[in-house]
């Protein structure tokens, strides 16, 4: 069972845990801490209210809590919350929800 997480993002931002991939590839090689890149998937646990445009309005987001998404590879910031690595991004660096 997750925990809940004690931090809102705010406007367009989503707050974003990072799922880690299997440590072995599909020929069965494992592959060490020190040669693994980041995993660039990961579950949405929080979201903003939505981006405000010039006008003032606010447009919600396109994610939602529970969501697994993949971002680009240089999106967001690192921030630890409870003792968690966790990571803050704006939605347009996330690329597209990965359907369940």
């Amino acid at each position: 069972m997750a925990k809940k997480v004690n931090f809102t993002p705010l406007h367009d931002r989503v707050l974003v845990r990072r799922i880690e991939q299997s440590g072995k590839t599909a020929g069965g090689i494992i592959i060490p801490d020190t040669a693994k890149e980041k995993p660039m998937e990961g579950e949405i646990l929080a979201t903003g209210k939505g981006h405000i445009n010039d006008n003032g309005q606010v447009r919600p987001l396109d994610v939602k809590k529970g969501d697994r998404v993949l971002f680009s590879k240089w999106a967001g910031t690192e921030v630890t919350i409870d003792g968690e690595e966790l990571m803050v991004m704006k939605e347009s660096d996330i690329i597209g929800v990965i359907a369940a």
